[in-house]
């Protein structure tokens, strides 16, 4: 069983039936990231020159040829930003960063070997967003990225890669806070159920020794024990 498998409780994550204040009993504080605004940005990229290392197997026979790309980490890098308050808009700021995406690249070399080595594409964002104000503990600028490119080819003048990708970033401004949230007590954990690939199902049911003709069909055309 599991959450969402015919587990029947109160205390488990679901729909909530009836009125939403029956089971409260409590203020509890948690430690968690609140965010105060986020936005997404969806799209392709065409031309994007990728650099690979750590390929594996060591030293491909060049030149390579293109099977696709893909982000490995839903987590991308802000490696640069900037924060302008807008006079005119109360707590919005242009938001201006760098999100490297970390990409894996597949392709087979020379010898038709498949091979596959690390990349990073990186995406500039210029967004407008709900920034708050000054306090002890900073906020922060996160990213949550994708990023999937089905066509590219190789350059042999310098061993890139050029892609067309389809690029997802998420950018959020978040701060790790306490939060006092109201609670209906812990969850309750269900019993795990167990995967099988029930490959006996049906031999099983197979009778332990099989029948005899005493009492049934004519058989051969002999009677039983003659």
């Amino acid at each position: 069983m599991s959450f969402y498998s015919n587990f029947q409780t109160d205390k488990c994550p679901g729909p909530i039936n009836g009125n939403p204040l029956n089971g409260l009993n409590e203020k509890v504080c948690i430690q968690a990231q609140r965010v105060f605004d986020a936005c997404i940005r969806q799209g392709q990229t065409d031309g994007i020159v990728l650099s690979i290392v750590d390929p594996v197997p060591a030293n491909p026979t060049y030149p390579l040829t293109f099977i696709s790309a893909r982000s490995t980490s839903s987590a991308g890098t802000v490696t640069a930003f900037q924060i302008d308050r807008l006079p005119d808009r109360a707590n919005c700021a242009r938001v201006q960063a760098s999100v490297d995406i970390p990409v894996e690249v597949v392709y087979t070399d020379a010898n038709g070997t498949e091979g596959k080595a690390s990349a990073t594409i990186t995406v500039t964002e210029d967004v407008i967003l709900f920034v708050p104000q000054p306090s002890i503990m900073p906020y922060e600028v996160q990213a949550v990225v994708s990023a999937v490119a089905p066509e590219g080819s190789f350059n042999a003048e310098n061993n890139t890669f050029v892609i067309d990708a389809c690029i997802t970033v998420i950018l959020k401004i978040i701060i790790n806070v306490d939060l006092l949230v109201p609670s209906y007590g812990y969850c309750v954990i269900p019993p795990a159920q167990e995967y099988t690939q029930e490959v006996c199902a049906g031999f099983f049911e197979l009778p332990l020794y099989p029948q005899g003709n005493c009492g049934g069909s004519s058989g051969c055309g002999s009677g039983c024990g003659k």
